[in-house]
């Protein structure tokens, strides 16, 4: 019953089909008429126009509806010409336009190529036919499938190449499935049939002029190795193939300029080789990757070679196979304990040199200039950082985002900067699982170590990225995220290094020194970016960021972060010259408050002479209370005899000269947020002290408390009224200057 119906579905599809093709071609006539209608009309047109052109100074090109729009210059002051302006190449157009229009082509010959599958797992759970028979069914309906490709290639060029790409697929499989379920002949015959079908499918790709068509090759050609293996990798024979195969596609490529083939290749290869490399590290795997280097390498410049000019996928895979070779080749010399590792990216940096000073003598500046200089540059960099035992996957990655970048400042082409934000969270990643090893290693050289020296090149290659950066306009990094985030995080990185490296050398002091020690640094770091801010062109939304910043830390160092260090040099664990330290965070304080503070836009808003003020009267008054203790105390048992004493007796007192700063501050500037300030703390002062402070004071404390506190507040008030009555006679003074300036009316 089953058979029945297949019988019966094949001919109705036969049927509907005989129908279709009918159809089709009867459409195909028409249009054929139409043409040659359209043609005739043209022909007989053709003077009329020259007369009407004729009579007009400057012709105006017709636009047909059909075509697209295409950007043009004013006219040529020569011939009075219009100049096409290249669009920038969207390099997804091609892909989807083949999807858009073979979509159903591909779908098709797919699901013809699973029909034939199923067709013979029935054929063989009914025991129809045998094994031998099973792999000649498959061998014949593969050939059939190519043989109506070739008679199809005539009128339907792409749809043939898609049919005969089915067929070698089919024929891969067949082979495949014939050896390791059938075991019909030995992994040497299995390997030769497969390379006999990639030879043939490249000699057809060949002469039926299909770039898809040795796509496809390719694909089987590369999988062919896995399609017939056993599980014992047997590698000099494998890449005795792959390279054989490398250089078919090298000659293909310069035959037919099939760039996509080139990219398949090379894709496939370098999995391979890093395969190999991870699995079983031997010498032998450095002449292939060596001979791999100068196929791909060959393969890039073959623009380079012909016309002089260097595209941009040709600059990718410059750029990519320099740093692939370059890593598979000094992973293996690691692995092997072999010496030195920096002879290879010397050796790539010479060559790349060869072609620089090509382009240096023919004193020519362009895209293939800047490649050749930022690849030498590059890898000359990363041999030196090599030679000082950085690691190796973090180095490269960094040295190969800051070359992106180069590129792409130098070429303009977005690609480049595309893969550069693809890049750099990598470089990020791989920079964090170094850092990681800070908690295992032990007795690490300061700076000279390969865990810093790796943070160092990541550190040189994210300011050089920066130096890059700066140029982009504001609008670009306002609409980009990565534009808008990338150079915090690149300070964020450098940040971490650097502090890491401090804190591991510094790691058996006591936790309080180490959090003060990290918090001086963490104020000097802000203020260093600060003080290059132009050269930096930091955005004044960064700069209040980072101020925020390192008033928030200055207090907390100043308070919670000192007071720790005290209390460990009272109970002896640290030397008391080791509080001096913390008198360092006044120096960027003193420059942030007087020199970034007015010009980064800080005070747009009426809370930030709030923060500023909150942060320096707890720094003064924690500063002030640690030099008061220093003086007084001997040992822990009378801090806090000493502390209570300073906190009811002194600290009023300090708050009031704070206050009438503040209140002169904001009157001579004419500043009303200072002067809320000032009387807010004198407030605050008062409220303490006649609610608690004068509970706690002896008789002589609370006269002298009273005493200072009431001259301070007498000082304070003639002063404000002083201030007072000088604005006022100013503003007079301006008013009646004004009055005999003016001319008199009527």
């Amino acid at each position: 019953m089953n058979e029945l119906l297949i019988i019966i579905l094949i001919i109705v599809v036969f049927v509907i089909f005989k129908n279709l093709n009918n159809k089709i071609r009867n459409l195909e006539k028409q249009v054929t008429d139409l043409n040659s209608k359209i043609n005739a009309r043209s022909i007989h047109s053709e003077p009329a126009e020259q007369k009407a052109a004729s009579r007009q100074d400057e012709p105006s090109p017709a636009i047909s509806n059909n075509e697209p729009l295409r950007k043009v210059v004013p006219f040529n002051k020569n011939n009075n010409e219009q100049i096409p302006v290249a669009e920038p190449k969207d390099w997804l157009r091609p892909v989807l336009d083949f999807l858009k229009q073979n979509a159903l082509t591909v779908i098709g010959i797919f699901t013809l190529v699973l029909g034939i599958g199923y067709f013979v797992k029935y054929a063989i759970d009914k025991n129809w036919i045998g094994e031998a028979a099973r792999a000649g069914i498959g061998f014949c309906t593969g050939a059939g499938i190519i043989l109506t490709g070739h008679f199809l290639r005539k009128n339907y060029a792409t749809f043939a190449s898609i049919i005969t790409g089915g067929g070698i697929a089919v024929l891969y499989f067949t082979a495949t499935i014939a050896f390791r379920e059938y075991h019909l002949f030995t992994q040497n015959t299995a390997f030769g049939i497969t390379t006999l079908i990639t030879v043939i499918s490249i000699v057809l790709s060949y002469y039926y002029r299909s770039e898809i068509l040795i796509i496809f090759s390719l694909l089987g050609g590369f999988s062919a190795p896995l399609m017939v293996s056993t599980g014992q990798s047997n590698y000099l024979f494998l890449f005795i193939y792959i390279s054989l195969l490398n250089t078919g596609m090298l000659a293909v490529t310069f035959l037919r300029h099939w760039k996509s083939v080139g990219w398949t290749a090379f894709i496939f290869t370098t999995l391979y080789l890093f395969t190999w490399t991870s699995e079983k590290t031997e010498l032998l795997s450095i002449v292939f990757y060596i001979i791999t280097y100068l196929i791909f390498y060959l393969f890039a410049l073959q623009d380079y070679i012909r016309k002089n000019i260097l595209p941009v996928p040709d600059i990718l895979m410059l750029a990519l196979i320099n740093f692939t070779s370059t890593i598979g080749l000094v992973y293996t010399f690691n692995a092997l304990k072999y010496e030195p590792v920096i002879i290879f990216p010397l050796l790539f940096a010479f060559i790349n040199t060869i072609l620089f000073f090509r382009e240096y003598t023919r004193k020519s500046s362009g895209a293939a200039y800047s490649v050749f200089a930022g690849i030498t540059v590059s890898l000359a960099t990363l041999a030196i950082a090599l030679q000082f035992r950085t690691h190796l996957i973090t180095s490269v990655w960094a040295i190969e985002a800051s070359l992106l970048l180069f590129i792409w400042k130098k070429t303009d082409q977005k690609i480049f900067k595309t893969c550069f934000y693809i890049l750099f969270p990598l470089v990020i990643i791989a920079q964090i699982l170094t850092w990681t090893e800070y908690f295992n290693a032990k007795n690490l050289s300061i700076i000279v170590n390969p865990v810093f020296l790796t943070s160092l090149v990541t550190i040189i290659s994210t300011i050089f990225n920066l130096y890059l950066l700066k140029a982009t306009p504001e609008t670009e990094k306002k609409d980009s995220f990565w534009e808008a985030s990338t150079p915090v995080i690149s300070y964020g990185i450098i940040y971490t290094a650097i502090l890491l490296e401090i804190i591991y050398h510094i790691s058996d002091m006591s936790w309080a020194a180490i959090t003060h020690i990290g918090l001086l640094f963490s104020l000097y770091y802000i203020f260093v970016i600060l003080l290059f801010r132009r050269k930096q062109n930091i955005s004044n939304s960064l700069q209040t960021g980072l101020i925020y910043i390192f008033l928030f830390l200055l207090t907390v160092n100043a308070s919670v972060s000192s007071s720790s260090v005290v209390t460990d040099i009272l109970f002896k664990k640290l030397s008391s010259g080791f509080y001096f330290v913390h008198l360092l965070q006044w120096i960027p304080f003193i420059y942030i408050v007087f020199q970034v503070v007015p010009s980064s836009g800080f005070h747009k808003q009426p809370v930030s002479y709030w923060i500023l003020s909150l942060a320096f009267t707890i720094a003064v008054s924690f500063g002030l209370y640690h030099l008061y203790v220093f003086a007084n105390a001997q040992d822990i048992s009378q801090y806090y005899v000493i502390k209570k004493h300073f906190n009811v007796l002194y600290l009023p007192i300090i708050w009031a000269i704070l206050a009438s700063i503040f209140i002169y501050t904001g009157l001579k500037k004419n500043i009303q947020e200072y002067n809320k300030i000032g009387f807010a703390l004198i407030g605050m002062m008062v409220i303490k002290l006649y609610a608690y402070d004068v509970w706690q004071m002896d008789n002589i404390s609370r006269i002298s408390a009273f005493i200072i506190l009431g001259i301070i507040l007498l000082i304070s008030s003639f002063t404000f009224q002083r201030l007072k009555n000088m604005v006022k006679n100013m503003v007079d003074k301006k008013e009646k200057k004004k009055e005999s300036s003016d001319p008199p009316s009527g």
